[in-house]
């Protein structure tokens, strides 16, 4: 599968993104879904996942009820809502993918995901 992360841009502190994360070349509701995150000199870090279905997520404990993750199986898209963005949320965002139908608990690694989007980068301003 292909992926292909848009959305980043430039954000003030306190306001919202949407990224979303295009996939093509699979069968998308197969696949468990990531977002990860680099910062400049740092590095890359789990932000969320999604089960295949849509109905579980995990969040890294700094983004708990600021970013919402969510997919949409008939536009092979999975998207996520970033909201109260502070300075530290500035980063690459990578989404992620892994073709498996276990528990969003088990794969909060890197090493866990067989397909990578090329990133897109989100700076917010202080």
């Amino acid at each position: 599968v292909q992926l292909q992360a848009s959305g980043g841009g430039l954000a003030q502190t306190g306001g919202s993104l949407r990224l979303s994360c295009a996939a093509s070349g699979g069968t998308f509701s197969d696949y468990l879904m990531a977002w990860f995150r680099q910062a400049p000199g740092k590095e890359r870090e789990f932000v969320a996942n999604i089960n295949w279905s849509g109905k579980n997520t995990l969040y890294t404990d700094s983004v708990k009820g600021r970013f919402t993750m969510s997919r949409d199986n008939v536009k092979n898209t999975a998207y996520q809502q970033m909201d109260s963005l502070q300075p530290e949320d500035t980063a690459r965002y990578y989404c992620a993918a892994r073709r498996t139908t276990n528990s969003v608990s088990y794969y909060f690694n890197e090493r866990g995901f067989d397909y990578w989007g090329q990133g897109t980068l989100v700076t917010v301003s202080s």
